[in-house]
């Protein structure tokens, strides 16, 4: 299986995109995973919000194949804690899909399309994260996840 993260607009802060790398290169060495990040939309200015989610949804689903599962980030999905999120991949890995893919979403979510398309919703926490902390945080977790279904230490550090 591989694990692919969807993300709206480039990490502006070299801390926080070291850090992306960082968790990324770790995660590599327990499977194949892949950061794409969809450009900004350019003159959002002039675009409802309505308009911009559905110019955001059709990029997304434009990446996706017909067997991937789609989860989507968002603030009304399930919240597991860390073993529970690692179980959580456990299933995914054991029902035998080829790609996993998390989408963040841009400042105003997805797209109702987006939505019929996703197989599940998994939510971080209740508070609120700015889009380019998510995708360190979703990351970790990604990490953590795998630490955990191999009986390493990190999770208990």
């Amino acid at each position: 299986m591989t694990i692919k993260l969807i993300a709206i607009g480039k990490t502006d802060n070299k801390q926080l995109q070291s850090l992306i790398e960082e968790y990324t290169k770790r995660l590599s060495f327990y499977i194949k995973f892949n950061l794409e990040i969809i450009p900004d939309i350019k003159n959002v200015k002039s675009l409802s919000e309505a308009q911009q989610k559905q110019k955001e949804g059709e990029l997304i689903l434009n990446k996706l194949s017909a067997t991937d599962v789609l989860i989507l980030l968002d603030e009304n999905g399930k919240q597991h804690d860390s073993v529970g999120f690692s179980k959580y991949l456990q299933k995914h890995m054991n029902s035998g899909i080829k790609q996993l893919i998390f989408v963040i979403g841009g400042p105003y979510g997805f797209s109702e399309d987006v939505y019929n398309k996703a197989k599940g919703k998994v939510s971080l926490s209740k508070m609120t994260f700015s889009h380019q902390m998510v995708r360190l945080f979703i990351i970790e977790q990604l990490y953590r996840g795998f630490t955990i279904l191999k009986n390493e230490p990190y999770h208990h550090r």
